[in-house]
């Protein structure tokens, strides 16, 4: 029998808590099994003091307020390990650390206010609270940094290279002139708005009893507001607070804030895989790491590694996010607990998520466009520049200028030479051939810089608070 190993990147069952565990682990103090018993903590000790401060509980001098408002943050290692040797009897594991808060103020001067820790709460009202402070604290501290960086990165890439001329296709197929500048813009435009969508999604807590109409604490209580006191006492939490649940606080504030991260990462699925085909077109020329291997038999590749692992990664956070969004909308009559196990799985959502966007910018940050070989192949068919002569042809007042050039140009592959001809062929006036002459394909870019300009500012704008 195979001996047990201490849990490290060799022996642990998840990649994010092995291979991925360096490039992660920051989010670790909010959605770890620590993360959570110390939030947990955090919400029964600041719900003592609400209780104090409506008289259920005695008066608390300043340090005991200060000892109870630190409990959850200072939480420790060895405290944190109690609680989970308690559930190992109790198989429950807020009760578990209802149990362990009460020896932790033990032998202190809290200990006479033991009793009313957990004080009619139902565990749901501790874990919709905790659940949504990690899930909202993870988002905000961890996950919305990483994303930034990825927009101000294509940012400032949009500002570098906005006037360098590339062959824009649509249906893989050569369309007409932009620039790199402008595409990377488009981009850093859609990702910095669903981030801010993001950012401005509010969740909401609960703190209402076994089936969310206060019984307990009514009738143990009667003197109390209580609809008052949790909507005071959630607030205070900065979430909004929901007057209507059953057991559970209803999942709709949650499930929007994990759209929110899917439509981020559809952002960054489609820049990955944009930028992979760029490099596969030779368009983009990679950095060469000195001792990096790209493959185990070809020694000359340099592989877009960092852009692939970002598309996997990515669509493993959607993957989550997809299925906990068709679980979290359905909880069988007051509650079951299905959902229970299913939000755990909330850390590795995010981490898969954070893995593709430090890799997305990974990638970035090793790129740099050829701009030779992009002039070259914009060059190498001028063809591409007959939507604006189509366009001038209808100012002139040519009929039916669209299937005049159609038959000229449609499945023909023009050069420098044969486009001045065909120019001077067209039923128009010296003025608009002069100016159909000069046109080249790097000079059809219409507002690509301007638009660019303006989208870099754009962003700017959304981000000052």
């Amino acid at each position: 029998m195979q001996t047990p190993e201490e849990l490290n990147e060799l022996t642990a069952i998840s990649p994010l808590d092995g291979r991925y565990r360096n490039r992660v682990s920051d989010l670790a103090p909010y959605t770890s099994e620590m993360g959570l018993i110390k939030t947990r903590v955090e919400v029964e000790a600041r719900y003592l003091v609400a209780l104090s401060e409506v008289g259920l509980v005695r008066s608390l001098s300043d340090q005991e307020r200060d000892v109870l408002a630190g409990l959850g943050s200072s939480l420790t290692f060895p405290q944190a390990q109690r609680v989970k040797e308690i559930e190992t009897e109790t198989r429950h594991d807020v009760k578990a650390m209802e149990r362990a808060f009460r020896e932790f103020v033990s032998g202190t001067s809290l200990e006479d206010a033991t009793e009313m820790i957990h004080f009619a709460l139902t565990s749901e009202d501790v874990n919709n609270l905790s659940y949504r402070l990690m899930l909202r604290r993870a988002t905000s501290q961890i996950c919305i940094p990483a994303m930034d960086n990825v927009v101000d990165v294509l940012a400032e890439r949009a500002g570098q290279y906005k006037g360098v001329p590339m062959l824009a296709r649509t249906h893989g197929q050569s369309a007409v002139p932009t620039t790199f500048g402008k595409e990377l813009a488009n981009v850093a435009v859609r990702l910095n708005n669903q981030v801010r969508k993001l950012e401005n999604v509010k969740l909401t807590g609960k703190l209402n009893g076994a089936v969310g109409d206060y019984n307990a604490h009514v009738l143990s209580a009667p003197e109390v507001d209580w609809i008052a006191f949790s909507k005071k006492f959630v607030s205070e939490l900065g979430l909004d607070f929901n007057l209507f649940t059953t057991q559970i606080n209803p999942y709709e504030d949650v499930m929007e804030m994990l759209q929110a991260h899917q439509r981020v990462n559809g952002v960054i699925l489609d820049l990955d895989q944009d930028m992979w085909r760029y490099v596969s077109d030779n368009w983009l020329v990679q950095e060469v790491v000195k001792d990096e291997v790209g493959s185990s038999t070809m020694p000359q590749k340099v592989n877009p590694i960092d852009f692939e692992n970002s598309e996997g990664n990515v669509q493993m956070a959607n993957s989550l996010w997809e299925g906990m969004v068709r679980k979290l909308a359905v909880s069988r009559l007051q509650r079951d607990l299905s959902d229970s196990t299913t939000v755990r799985n909330i850390g590795s959502g995010l981490a898969y998520g954070l893995l593709a966007y430090r890799n997305t910018l990974a990638g970035l940050g090793r790129v740099n466009p050829d701009e030779e070989l992009m002039k070259s192949e914009l060059n190498d068919n001028w063809v591409i520049l007959t939507e604006g002569v189509q366009t001038v042809l209808r100012r002139e007042g040519v009929e039916d200028p669209y299937s005049l050039v159609a038959g000229l140009a449609r499945g023909r592959k023009i050069g420098r030479g044969n486009w001045q001809t065909w120019v001077n062929s067209l039923p128009v006036n010296d003025t608009a051939k002069s100016n159909l002459l000069i046109l080249s394909p790097g000079t059809y870019l219409g507002y690509a810089e301007k638009l660019t300009e303006i989208a870099l500012e754009e962003i700017a704008a959304s981000r000052v608070k």
